[in-house]
């Protein structure tokens, strides 16, 4: 009997380690869920994926920080920029698809992304509707960029001044906002109707969506799970000057496909940019518990290179590594995005206006992402929004302004997982790490009856040595 349970638990001991390792190679148990999140992470009607996407479950907030210029009159006069950075002011961003159709064999999925904005009094450093910033006067650098293309030349140089512009002015937060009439584009307008009489920093964006969008559902593949393959009708863009800064690649950011490789570089397309930029791996993070990659834009997505020689319009006019003139899809307005207070951008940005204190902490973007599900943890895309000023000797109100990239405002959209949904995440996330760890069980135990099958043999061999006093007894007796 002993010396069958002892063949027993070695028997059994081989056979549970051996079946481990071919569990390991073989990645079955890992490969099981792979494929059973391939299948459940795709945009189908109905499912808890598709109403996720359709209305976003995680609350984002969007900071707004403006930039207060000190010195008007000595700026006119060529000295540098006093800047006070205000904010921030908060709102709740409420989002949601709409207008939703599938397309053929349920592989696309067209949309609009509704966005809503709420002001939150109590994360915010003051009223946007009475608070004043001073800044400059945008309509009328824009309207003094059209008359430099000899657009309404005479017209728009009687109109400033008619109505004495300058080149400074004074609103409340809420007007610079979400607009105010502006005088002078309201004259412009009676000429061309294109041009709304209204400005405002984010005018029209508010209960509105930034366009038709046509998404792959992931039921072809899970790479191309929310990738966006039209927008406005449009499969590229056509602002830049090569074919590959026109491409519109990846997602809207608000999703990403499942089971991310840190070697991946992502691909989003924010509209607000006109162009696409990529993330890459930067560090490992926990949130709520949770593992997650932190994905970041490199620097070089606005870097000064020959790979973002398209993105310089006209061709070869590039102002720097940092920074891009995105005039182009802004109706001439000289508008020029950056990271906040010019982070990653080249020194001279920085030097230009006295304020600018780039810090990785407050100015990097960056997404956290579970890399199992693709769900996004927590999130800040932050940008500035420039103008371009230079001194133009037709316009007595540019004075002896120094050329230069000048600030505005800044963006902080943030995001941040909830502790209910990270703990529905994580029950998932659990049981998909008992499911992929079980051929590591199986070892254990095969370990663990190797053990116990070295111990019956020591003791067996011990009992062998010290034998009964008859099989002790010398075999010739004397």
């Amino acid at each position: 009997m002993g010396r069958c349970c002892f063949y027993t638990v070695g028997t059994l001991s081989l056979l549970l380690l051996v079946t481990s390792i071919a569990l390991l190679v073989a990645r079955v148990f890992q490969k099981a869920v792979d494929q059973t999140i391939e299948k459940n992470i795709v945009l189908r009607n109905g499912s808890e994926t598709f109403d996720s996407w359709k209305k976003p479950p995680l609350p984002v907030y969007a900071q707004f920080y403006f930039f207060n210029v000190t010195n008007p009159e000595e700026i006119l006069r060529g000295e540098i920029p006093r800047l006070e950075e205000v904010g921030p002011y908060t709102y709740r961003e409420l989002r949601d698809k709409a207008d939703i159709q599938f397309g053929d064999n349920g592989t696309t999925i067209s949309a609009v992304s509704n966005k809503a904005y709420v002001f939150e009094r109590n994360q915010s450093v003051g009223d946007p509707k009475t608070d004043l910033i001073r800044t400059l006067n945008i309509p009328a650098v824009t309207a003094m960029e059209w008359a430099h293309l000899h657009f309404f030349r005479e017209l728009i140089e009687a109109l400033l001044k008619a109505y004495q512009q300058t080149l400074f002015v004074t609103h409340t937060v809420d007007e610079l906002l979400w607009g105010y009439k502006d005088e002078i584009l309201s004259l412009i307008n009676v000429f061309k109707p294109e041009i709304s009489p209204y400005f405002g920093l984010y005018y029209g964006k508010n209960g509105t969506n930034d366009g038709d969008y046509v998404f792959l559902t992931g039921e072809d593949n899970y790479l191309n799970f929310s990738k966006i393959v039209e927008w406005n009708g449009k499969t590229s863009l056509d602002w830049w000057t090569t074919d590959k800064c026109n491409m519109i690649n990846g997602t809207d950011g608000d999703s990403f496909h499942p089971l991310i490789d840190k070697d991946e570089i992502l691909y989003v397309f924010p509209s607000e940019f006109c162009r696409s930029v990529y993330i890459t791996f930067s560090d490992f993070k926990s949130v709520q518990g949770l593992p997650a990659f932190r994905y970041k834009v490199p620097g070089e997505v606005l870097a000064n290179t020959s790979d973002n020689a398209g993105f310089c319009v006209p061709k070869g006019n590039c102002l720097g590594s940092g920074v891009l003139n995105i005039s182009i899809c802004k109706n001439g307005a000289p508008i020029i995005i950056s990271f906040p207070h010019f982070y990653e951008a080249d020194k001279k940005f920085v030097s230009a206006i006295d304020g600018m204190r780039p810090n990785k902490d407050y100015h990097e973007t960056f997404v956290d992402i579970n890399p199992l599900t693709g769900i996004i943890l927590r999130a800040a895309k932050r940008f500035q929004i420039n103008v371009y000023v230079k001194k133009l000797d037709d316009f007595i109100e540019t004075g002896n302004i120094r050329t230069m990239v000048f600030p505005v405002m800044y963006i902080n959209e943030s995001v941040l997982i909830d502790k209910d949904t990270a703990s529905r995440l994580k029950s998932v996330i659990n049981t998909t790490l008992i499911i992929t760890n079980i051929p590591y069980i199986v070892m254990a135990l095969g370990v663990f009856f190797g053990l116990i099958f070295t111990w019956l043999a020591c003791r067996g061999q011990g009992s062998m040595d010290e034998g009964t006093p008859d099989e002790r007894a010398p075999l010739i007796r004397t």
